[in-house]
């Protein structure tokens, strides 16, 4: 007799194969990386994973200057453990260390695949465990959840969520094991890793398992107190290995409370006819559920209410669970609960791979009951040509591909499953073999095109970015030859190639992009004049003498624009690197030091952070390219794009005095700006508020004193009334040489300590270069840590002349109650452990033998 073992891993082998041939055939039809020219680092892909997978690889290897607490490449110093628990704390995340750092998108892409394919594995693992049926069956259908539409069109460029997706399948075979009373300690050792992989994921495929359980229970059979122990088993079981995930999951908890607001979110469902049509193959937008998982599992889940073999209760229990969950996607209650209360700023529809792991589970009860007859293939072929009737209205449905493919994939997939259905004698099996070749060649084919389209269309919808080049490979050089941490910072620059380019090529700057990048971070750095985009939790360097002196950036690199991205033209311009003393990480003020709030205008505020008066601030005069004033609004002065044909550009004219540089805040402007013997300011904003621009540097003030700027703007925008800042450099350089000589004389950075010497009898506040984050404690002297001040955002710690010396240490909030929550779940299974070994032990002993008492000896008369 076959062991059920050896089927399973027939069917996951099969899976996996079938869906890393699919995976890598469409990006080499795509001419996607690595099979092509065309970049696969789009949107998040490319400014956040890849980066963060290669600080990942900086870790493992030992070459980064931070630790797992802080990350002082970032944002001049960010909380990495949440960063760490949100995109990088995979398992299959630490494969990247076995590749080389300037093959850092291969390594991704490589885990990417790898998790798509595991994830197929197990779904075929776990349909031969809820039923019996043909190995090679649940192999198929675990390549069709591998390769569902959420996974190729969401998923594959957002690969931390495939751990949800591998999650979901694992889970729900542990509440098999919990229904059944087997495997306790693996289940909840496969829940913490479940969460620890992605938190967020889990939580959805947890609820998915959870449905599924309930289900099973229904239609077990089993009295209701079995039922009820076995769903005490399972809550327990969750419960426990979240709370072994705990120390993870709390710090990331906490880092979304003290995280950037960002923007609130209403959802807003989909129409019915845009829904259905993510059914069918190809078919591809952003912000709609991809439900696509292949036309045969499609039609089979379709023909499971009329498959007269499959028991009542399990045909109605599947379709109702099938519908309720699809249903739930569309209200906006169910909505808030699958996305654990609060609707994602991006794609809103996250927790589709839960349905569509429901139309496969579907699909093979209606399999593993034997092929659905004629009437009942019929049926659900009738439902195929409704659905697509109503999709057809859609506009997302209107593309050629979709009505090339479609036609040809129910071809495969009807005439696979009724050649299949048939049995003339002694030719079944050339007609299973022609059926099953039908089956897997549709499958392989509109999986193909569904891959190939939704990296393609996605180039049109998505900003892209070019991976690791020649770009990088000078950036990390350069910043590799001048960086000398913690004596001074080095920023990779202005012009960035993606949003997190020091944890890509190196050094240490303002710039950060995360889902949890920190408020006072956000507003500071808004405040001081900075740009950003993905609203406001994309945080861009900010080339300023006064912002650099503050926060100790004593190098700066200064790239020509990324030419992959052509927003703005190159002019020629090469790469350099410049220098300039600054103050220590750690400098004194004194304690009368101005604490006012920040204002509206970033020059002020920069004055206040720094301590004394560089700016003068004129008043200007604006004309439009027809020469009249502009139209004055709550956010400055609307210039329009000059119309076709128009010589005359936009102008700001003002005074400032000669020799003064020349800075231009103009954050809802969009173009570019221009001082006569200047430089070009490039500004990026845009209509909606997901972006503004940076404050910019053009030139030098004339001797006359008087300045025209012209614009050039590529939409409409606005200019403050007071945009223009006249820097004193004489001013700037004395401010400078006052904090170098009060400022630590020595600074050492370990981790997430950080440590200065200070110069006998400093009084004060000594304020720390880096933004005043929840978790920050610090000392003076021999004295006991305590909650760190603020200074204009900053940390800040008072001195009072004793101490000669500052630490300070950081400790992520949450990480405490999760620790304490991990040890006493950790202790529970522990002792729930022994106590089941000990009962096992019990049970397994054989009884002791009855003690038996000797019978007294009869005494024997005879006859006298």
């Amino acid at each position: 007799m076959t062991s059920p073992a050896r089927p399973r891993r027939a069917a996951a082998l099969l899976a996996a194969a079938v869906t890393v041939a699919v995976f890598c055939a469409a990006d080499a039809v795509a001419r996607s990386f690595p099979f092509g020219p065309r970049t696969r680092s789009v949107n998040d892909l490319g400014n956040q994973y890849v980066p963060f997978h290669a600080h990942l690889w900086d870790l493992l290897h030992g070459r980064a200057d931070s630790g797992l607490l802080v990350n002082w490449h970032s944002g001049y110093g960010s909380s990495f453990l949440p960063d760490l628990g949100t995109y990088v704390s995979s398992p299959f995340a630490l494969l990247v260390a076995v590749f080389p750092r300037d093959e850092i998108d291969l390594a991704v892409y490589a885990v990417t695949v790898l998790k798509t394919a595991c994830a197929g594995a197990a779904m075929a693992g776990l349909l031969l465990t809820l039923r019996r049926g043909p190995w090679w069956a649940a192999g198929l259908l675990g390549a069709s959840y591998a390769l569902c539409g959420w996974s190729v069109a969401v998923a594959s460029y957002n690969p931390m969520w495939l751990d949800g997706l591998i999650a979901l399948p694992l889970l729900c075979l542990v509440g098999e094991w919990t229904l059944r009373g087997r495997r306790p300690l693996l289940g909840v050792l496969v829940v913490a890793l479940a969460w620890i992989a992605n938190f967020y994921t889990a939580y959805m495929a947890t609820l998915g398992a959870g449905l599924v359980l309930l289900l099973r229970l229904w239609l077990s059979g089993l009295p209701p107190r079995r039922r009820l122990a076995a769903a005490g088993r399972a809550v327990l079981t969750v419960a426990l290995g979240i709370g072994l995930a705990a120390p993870l999951v709390a710090v990331v908890f906490f880092g979304t409370r003290h995280a950037y607001p960002g923007r609130v979110v209403d959802f807003s469902p989909v129409p019915a006819q845009d829904m259905l049509a993510r059914l069918l193959p190809t078919t591809y937008t952003f912000g709609t559920p991809a439900l696509y998982v292949g036309i045969a599992a499609l039609l089979l889940a379709l023909a499971l209410p009329f498959h007269r073999a499959v028991p009542r209760r399990e045909r109605a229990g599947w379709t109702l669970l099938v519908v309720a969950v699809a249903l739930s996607l569309q209200w906006g209650p169910t909505h808030l609960l699958w996305h654990a209360f609060a609707t994602p700023q991006g794609s809103p529809y996250r927790q589709a791979f839960v349905l569509c792991a429901l139309l496969v589970i579907a699909a093979w009860h209606a399999l593993s009951y034997g092929l659905p007859d004629l009437r009942a293939l019929g049926a659900a072929g009738a439902l195929l040509v409704l659905v697509t009737a109503v999709a057809s209205r859609s506009a997302v449905a209107q593309h050629t591909v979709v009505w090339i493919v479609l036609p040809l994939a129910v071809v495969g997939a009807l005439g696979g499953l009724v050649l299949l259905g048939r049995s003339p004698g002694g030719r079944r099996t050339v007609w299973a073999g022609l059926g099953v070749a039908l089956l897997f060649g549709g499958q392989f084919g509109e999986a193909l095109a569904t891959s190939a389209e939704a990296t393609r269309l996605r180039y049109g919808h998505l900003d892209d970015y070019a991976p690791w080049g020649a770009r990088q490979e000078q950036q990390a050089e350069a910043i590799a030859r001048v960086d000398d941490w913690p004596r001074y910072r080095t920023d990779p620059g202005r012009e960035q190639t993606v949003s997190n380019d020091p944890l890509l090529v190196g050094g240490e700057g303002a710039q950060y992009y995360s889902s949890l990048t920190s408020d006072v971070l956000s507003r500071t750095l808004t405040a001081l004049g900075g740009g950003w985009t993905s609203r406001g939790r994309s945080l861009q360097s900010l080339d300023n003498d006064v912002t650099d002196a503050v926060f100790s950036v004593g190098a700066r690199v200064h790239s020509p624009p990324d030419p992959h991205q052509n927003w703005f033209p190159a002019d020629g311009e090469r790469l350099t690197v410049t220098r300039q003393d600054v103050p220590p990480l750690v400098t004194v003020r004194p304690s009368d030091a101005p604490r006012a709030a920040f204002g509206p205008s970033p020059y002020r505020n920069q004055e206040l952070l720094l301590g004394a008066l560089v700016y003068t601030v004129p008043r200007l005069t604006v004309r439009t390219s027809t020469g009249k004033s502009p139209r004055a609004g709550e956010a400055g002065l609307l210039v329009g794009v000059p119309a076709p044909g128009t010589a005359r550009k936009p102008t700001i004219t003002t005074r400032c005095p000669a020799g003064s540089e020349v800075h231009l805040w103009a954050p809802r402007f969009s173009g570019t700006a221009r001082l006569a013997d200047g430089s070009t300011g490039r500004f990026r904003s845009d209509a909606v508020g997901a972006k503004i621009a940076a404050m910019q540097r053009l030139g030098t003030a004339p001797a006359s004193g008087r300045l025209t700027i012209e614009l050039a703007p590529d939409r409409a925008g606005r200019v403050p009334e007071r945009a223009v800042g006249c820097l004193d450099t004489g001013r700037l350089h004395t401010a400078v040489e006052r904090l170098r000589a009060t400022g630590a004389t020595r600074v050492s950075v370990s981790g997430a300590t950080l440590r200065a010497q200070l110069p006998a009898g400093s009084r004060g506040i000594a304020v720390v270069a880096a933004p005043r984050i929840a978790g920050w404690r610090c000392a003076t002297g021999d004295a006991a840590t305590a909650p760190a001040g603020e200074y204009h955002g900053l940390i800040a710690v008072p001195l009072d002349g004793s101490s000669t010396s500052l630490t300070c240490t950081f400790h992520p909030p949450g990480l405490r109650l999760g620790t304490t929550v991990g040890a006493a779940s950790l202790l529970t299974l522990i002792l729930l452990g022994a106590v089941t070994a000990l009962r096992r032990r019990r049970a397994d002993r054989p009884p002791a033998p009855r003690p038996t008492t000797a019978r007294p000896r009869e005494r024997v008369t005879g006859a006298r």
